[in-house]
């Protein structure tokens, strides 16, 4: 009975293909959905393409957001479950503490800020990593992108 069953769990993973890796295409949809004096909603979607028969998962791995060069926040998603053959948006989402922004010993970040306030924009950059797993393969996708959000 147990070689029936390895047989047909052989046959079932021969039979999918997973011989092409997922693949991380952007960032993008940039958007601050909130903001409050206690905190800044930010939500940007990352895009993929599975060309596989096989779902599997992406987890996050500490994206850091950092806005006028100062490192604000660390992105941290659930586990997102792939589809299969698609193109798909994984949505990442953060809460930027206000206070995080305007408290600088050296006032460099403030300073930055008054200007990005007065230019209406202000340069934020995720830089981390996305893995995709299924089973006991892993993929690492490196995220660093750097992009001038409109307030």
């Amino acid at each position: 009975m147990k070689k029936i069953i390895y047989v047909v769990l052989l046959v079932m993973l021969c039979s999918c293909s997973i011989n092409k890796e997922p693949v991380f295409v952007k960032l993008g949809n940039y958007k601050v959905t909130n903001f409050t004096n206690e905190n800044v909603h930010l939500k940007v979607d990352a895009f993929f393409k599975n060309p596989n028969d096989v779902g599997g998962k992406i987890s996050t791995d500490d994206i850091m957001v950092i806005i006028n060069n100062q490192e604000v926040a660390k992105i941290i998603a659930k586990e997102f479950d792939v589809p299969v053959r698609k193109e798909f948006a994984m949505p990442l989402e953060v809460d930027i503490p206000t206070k995080k922004i305007l408290n600088d010993k050296n006032n460099g970040i403030l300073q930055g800020l008054i200007n990005s306030l007065l230019k209406r924009s202000v340069k934020v950059q995720l830089k981390g990593n996305l893995q995709y797993r299924f089973l006991l393969f892993k993929k690492n996708f490196v995220v660093n992108h750097t992009k001038e959000i409109k307030l």
